[in-house]
């Protein structure tokens, strides 16, 4: 299992448009088969700042989560609704083991 959490830092202004795409593209991602899990979550004291937990079945699945048209949809769309760059951290599973996710 490979774990990405992103960062990002949407612009005020630009949060329910974020987060409507957001939504459209991790009903679209959960629907693959390397994708385990797809969250999408918001922080609590700052509403502009998100975090996509994205759980991947091999290390070879975020290649492949890339080149889905859904994905395409929602980088370009979001582009321009960043406040600054995202960022992401890749971890690995301790617990639970794979076969808990499945």
């Amino acid at each position: 299992m490979l774990i990405v959490h992103v960062f990002v830092h949407v612009k005020p202004e630009r949060v329910d448009d974020f987060k409507a795409a957001s939504l459209e593209n991790a009903r679209n991602s959960v629907q693959e088969p390397g994708i385990a899990r797809f969250d999408v979550i918001q922080q609590q004291d700052d509403p502009t700042r998100f975090v996509l937990v994205e759980v991947y079945r091999t290390s070879d699945d975020p290649a492949r989560h890339k080149e889905t048209t859904h994905y395409a949809v929602w980088r370009d769309t979001v582009a321009d609704m960043m406040a600054e760059p995202r960022s992401n951290i890749k971890y690995s599973n301790v617990f639970p083991d794979q076969k808990g996710w499945d």
